[in-house]
């Protein structure tokens, strides 16, 4: 069978607000960091760990506009989407490549008047 799947799920907060970056075409795309966090025991030691993971969210055209309108820094979100590596060449001609989600589904998950100052949350 050759069949393939590139999915990936995330419940986190944001951030930061949304970027956008319009082309001449009049597309656009927007990025935005997603904090999603991990507690664990360490069993040698017995103490808490808390671990923060930050991924490249990518948004596209309408779904850009409409994060960049309503989505800021420590709303809670869910993503739906792929890993994307992207590989340039920097200034300095050294070889670079990050890894993105490129977002298909999402949901918003803070309430629309939701008070926003405990950012504990990262």
């Amino acid at each position: 069978m050759s069949a393939t799947l590139n999915k990936v799920l995330l419940i986190g907060h944001t951030g930061d607000d949304v970027k956008l970056t319009y082309f001449e075409n009049g597309n656009c795309i927007g990025r935005f960091q997603l904090a999603t966090n991990e507690e664990y025991i360490n069993k040698s030691t017995g103490q808490k760990v808390k671990n923060t993971e930050w991924h490249t969210i990518v948004v596209r055209n309408k779904t850009a506009e409409i994060c960049e309108k309503y989505l800021k820094k420590g709303n809670q979100v869910y993503i739906e989407g792929r890993i994307k590596t992207r590989k340039w060449i920097d200034s300095n001609g050294n070889n670079r490549d990050s890894i993105e989600i490129q977002c298909v589904d999402f949901r918003f998950l803070t309430p629309k008047n939701s008070d926003l100052e405990d950012t504990s949350i990262y």
